[in-house]
């Protein structure tokens, strides 16, 4: 077990020193740190609210995401599948479920990394207030939380095909699935031919709902238990890809 662990973290270690060789990551850095810029303070009012609080930086971190983590894991198979080294790093002495979770611990590192890059946020709002900084550290845990859960799904759309803009386009269909499904014109359309008991159950699929609870402060077990399944189920489908792929 101890040497399955540290496989993982050296393919972890390599995919994210693998990140900074590139220019595209030093853009994707710049892109994300200018959009919740324009977002928390320009789109999100943020000095019109009149409150010392990060509603306006969190609120649209599910729309922030949609578009940027599925950027970030599109390339994590399909660049694999493309040029031909899917099949090396699969005879190679790593079991599937190792390089699985090492690409994606590196590339939800990578995110982190993103997200803590935003702390002048955090000083800007204490400078001008006395916020509670116990919600604001919650609601980047649970930001993060959100961010894992879109990279599970586009590692699992990367799986699925070697054109890295067809995972990405997946990914966002999936990942803007999770977050329509919770709305009112969304449950009000499947009302009228579902039962209720359907309704709840693809209303409860929602993002919204359970980043909200971390927002306000709150770590639920069930939102904590939402982002981890939809994050272990993505990544068991990525197995079950990769695998049938091996076979084939």
């Amino acid at each position: 077990m101890i040497s399955a662990w540290k496989t993982v973290r050296t393919i972890a270690r390599r995919e994210l020193a693998s990140y900074f060789t590139s220019p595209v990551a030093y853009v994707f850095l710049v892109i994300f740190l200018l959009l919740t810029g324009f977002f928390t303070f320009t789109a999100g009012g943020f000095f019109e609210r009149g409150e010392a609080s990060l509603a306006s930086f969190f609120g649209w971190h599910p729309w922030l995401y949609l578009v940027l983590v599925p950027a970030v894991g599109m390339r994590l198979w399909s660049e694999e599948r493309r040029s031909g080294t899917l099949e090396l790093l699969l005879t190679m002495p790593v079991t599937t479920w190792q390089a699985i979770l090492g690409k994606f611990l590196a590339s939800w590192a990578f995110l982190a990394i993103a997200l803590a890059l935003t702390f002048p946020v955090v000083l800007t709002v204490n400078v001008l207030g006395d916020p509670d900084n116990g919600v604001i550290a919650t609601g980047y845990f649970g930001s993060l939380l959100l961010s894992g859960s879109y990279l599970a799904i586009s590692c699992m759309t990367s799986a699925m095909t070697r054109n890295q803009v067809v995972a990405f386009i997946l990914g966002v269909v999936i990942c803007l699935f999770l977050i329509l499904c919770g709305f009112n014109p969304v449950t009000d359309l499947l009302a009228r031919w579902a039962s209720p008991a359907v309704v709840d159950t693809v209303a409860a699929f929602s993002v919204i709902p359970h980043f909200d609870g971390f927002q306000k402060g709150v770590i639920d077990s069930r939102d904590l238990f939402y982002f981890l399944s939809v994050i272990g189920f993505a990544l068991f489908a990525t197995g079950v890809i990769l695998r049938n792929h091996r076979a084939g």
